[in-house]
């Protein structure tokens, strides 16, 4: 197992966009950013999100039309997101897009598991990258590499408290992952669907703006949600961009679920139950009644390893070895991020997939 460092951040609410290590990591994230632009081919970089990225793309450099759709977002992000624009240098319509991209790209594996004395683990592999460049000579996916480097570890603090910690991708205002320190633990996996993120984020270019950004949601759940099952009703009941899976962790034997939304509703809760057997719950991006997509099949291999590994055998380590079998870690894996409520203890590894690796 290779083991890497990367920058963590304790990061205060009220001065979110101005506290000096922001303004390090948004120098940083310049960096970067200017380099996955000049090594993404511009043919293969919006494949999925051609439409969307067509229509901001020509009013990207446009300050008035820039102004006009970060107003649009609700408070505190859109001064956050400002807030990174002055700091890096980056225009802000790069900035919103980065956002975007997490929206409607986000490939994951994640799982919630309860071991025999009741002690509950929260694990997920992030993807990222899918169709977005491949590089010949590396033989990856190019913003997947790009990306790695952006991986940073929060700590959201209010009156030197923790609030939650989270793994990020730096200029990243949303959250894809974090924990609540002995209340919750919580990822979010996109959800494939007809009625998927781009007809919200439609929607919301036009003026209907009824619908949360998932970030947004998963992090404003993370600040304020008081209980596990708080979080739980937050999760399934409140209206959303885009379709998706909210995989939840407590700290309580028994609490664990993944939720299954689409943009206005819950249609499926997938809980914990330890008396009939079920002491994981996993979410890769399809839903649990219905075949995974036979090209991305991580959910077979997953519950196999778990199943043979056994509840007796649980641990954060036994979880990581299931997350490190391919195709589960593939070519889209930028890291693989541990948790467990009890002290908000996190742990997040980035990952490389020798050859021969599936390419998701």
């Amino acid at each position: 197992i290779l083991f890497f460092t990367f920058p963590k951040y304790i990061l205060v609410f009220q001065l979110l966009y101005k506290h000096p290590q922001v303004l390090q990591a948004a120098k940083e994230l310049n960096t970067q950013l200017n380099s996955c632009e000049k090594d993404v081919p511009v043919g293969e970089r919006f494949v999925l999100s051609d439409k969307i990225v067509l229509i901001y793309a020509n009013n990207v450099q446009n300050l008035s039309f820039q102004a006009r759709l970060t107003a649009t977002l609700p408070y505190p992000f859109n001064e956050e997101l400002q807030g990174i624009a002055n700091s890096s240098g980056i225009p802000l319509g790069e900035i919103v897009i980065f956002n975007i991209f997490y929206e409607i790209f986000t490939v994951c594996t994640s799982i919630v598991a309860e071991d025999k004395t009741g002690k509950l683990y929260h694990a997920r592999n992030l993807d990222f990258g899918l169709f977005l460049g491949w590089d010949v000579k590396n033989n990856s996916w190019t913003l997947t590499r790009e990306l790695k480097p952006l991986v940073v570890n929060l700590d959201f603090q209010r009156n030197n408290k923790t609030v939650f910690k989270s793994t990020n991708f730096a200029g990243y205002i949303g959250m894809v992952s974090g924990v609540k320190p002995d209340l919750f633990t919580l990822t979010m996996n996109e959800r494939f669907s007809l009625d998927g993120g781009y007809v919200g984020i439609f929607e919301w270019f036009l003026g209907r703006r009824d619908g949360m950004w998932m970030g947004f949601l998963t992090r404003t759940v993370l600040e304020n949600a008081t209980s596990y099952q708080d979080a739980k009703d937050k999760l399934a009941k409140t209206r959303l961009l885009a379709p998706a899976y909210f995989i939840l962790g407590g700290k309580n034997s028994g609490e664990g679920c993944v939720i299954t939304r689409s943009r206005t509703a819950s249609l499926d809760i997938w809980d914990l139950d330890i008396k009939k057997g079920t002491w994981y719950v996993l979410e890769t991006n399809y839903d649990r009644w219905k075949p995974p997509l036979i090209l991305d099949n991580r959910r077979t291999p997953a519950m196999k390893c778990l199943n043979q590994t056994m509840q007796e055998n649980i641990s954060l380590p036994t979880i990581y070895d299931v997350l490190s079998t391919k195709p589960v870690l593939n070519k889209l894996t930028v890291c693989t991020t541990l948790m467990e409520v009890y002290n908000g203890h996190t742990e997040t590894y980035l990952r490389e997939c020798p050859d021969p690796c599936s390419p998701w």
